[in-house]
């Protein structure tokens, strides 16, 4: 490998910038060309003039930023700007969220946007990426963080919906309009009674059918009664809880499907009756079991418990450090708060 002179990627005022081929990965503000990594609005933002992501993440974006100028691109497939050779690969997160390699001069750095290890049955499963240095988040940094497997969280979620039915309740299950939805539709029992869908949530899903097999869904018009909806599931995005839409249901019990359900507090201060630790981002094994799957020597640890992990990995004999980025991670859906386009 020869060394270059200037990292091969920076972080500037707009993004995280390689200033060989003139393109950003994930910028926030706008620029000619940018590399996405997936749909969720802190990665993905209007304004750009030329977008590039894996393909069945264009019509994620098209569906919330309009018609842009958008090329995809396969897993694997290599496209080079200016000498400088980048490529997708599965980061596992939500439905069409990649990992960007790049290599200039035999040099290789891997960003990773957001990603998790385990497999959801939904997203295509997240691969390790070999590489000299690796760009990883951090939501989910502390060894507190360890996830329950999928499959049980989920047999929860299909109890809890049974024992809400039995008390003739409706159920109301709030998670993210793209990706957290859709991984709990998927696995929703529809023996137990039909499922009902925030607008914001259905739109969405109809984007993501073409990739995905869901469960049928309803979507919550003004035609729907309340009794209707007695015993029912109801799935909705945080910006929903405590809105004049929600009280329309009464009588009903909510739960949030979260990472930050880990912590009691977080449940309490929402006031969730329900809390289901489901996160689509790494916990604290997921993170580090990635890091040393890359190889990778060097580690730049952004949006999350950054400078906690990035001190930790120092322990291990990485080079680790931090950089700052206006990426989000889950700190949204901890304050019940989600990106105008992706709640309305």
């Amino acid at each position: 490998m020869r060394k270059l002179q200037t990292p091969l990627l920076a972080f500037n005022d707009k993004g995280i910038y390689c200033a060989q081929a003139d393109v950003y990965l994930d910028p926030w503000r706008a620029v000619d060309r940018a590399i996405i990594t997936h749909g969720h609005s802190d990665h993905s933002r209007w304004g750009h003039k030329h977008y590039i992501t894996h393909h069945t993440n264009v019509p994620i974006i098209k569906h919330r930023l309009g018609e842009i100028n958008a090329t995809g691109v396969a897993w694997n497939e290599t496209f080079t700007i200016n000498g400088v050779t980048f490529s997708l690969h599965p980061a596992g997160h939500i439905i069409g969220s990649s990992q960007v390699r790049v290599e200039y001069q035999g040099e290789v750095w891997v960003f990773t946007g957001d990603y998790k290890t385990e497999n959801d049955l939904l997203s295509t499963p997240f691969e390790p990426v070999k590489c000299h240095t690796f760009i990883t988040e951090c939501t989910f940094g502390l060894p507190a963080f360890n996830w329950i497997p999928q499959q049980q969280v989920m047999h929860d979620i299909n109890t809890w919906w049974a024992e809400n039915q039995a008390e003739k309740q409706t159920s109301v299950l709030f998670g993210y309009s793209l990706g957290k939805a859709q991984r709990i539709l998927k696995f929703l029992d529809p023996s137990i009674g039909r499922i009902y869908t925030h607008g914001a949530v259905e739109n969405m899903t109809q984007v993501l059918r073409e990739f995905a097999q869901m469960p049928e869904t309803i979507p919550l018009t003004k035609a729907v009664k309340k009794e209707d909806l007695i015993g029912q599931m109801v799935l909705a995005p945080p910006s929903a809880h405590g809105s004049v839409w929600l009280k329309k249901m009464t009588p009903y019990v909510t739960g949030t499907a979260s990472g930050w359900m880990t912590f009691r507090g977080a449940r309490r201060r929402r006031a969730i009756d329900k809390g289901f630790v489901l996160s689509d981002h790494c916990d604290w094994n997921g993170l580090l079991s990635a890091i040393t799957a890359t190889g990778a020597e060097k580690v730049i640890c952004t949006h999350g418990y950054a400078d906690i992990f990035s001190r930790y990995l120092r322990t291990l004999g990485y080079d680790a450090r931090t950089e700052q980025t206006q990426y989000e991670g889950e700190m949204a859906e901890l304050n019940g708060e989600e990106k105008l386009e992706d709640a309305v």
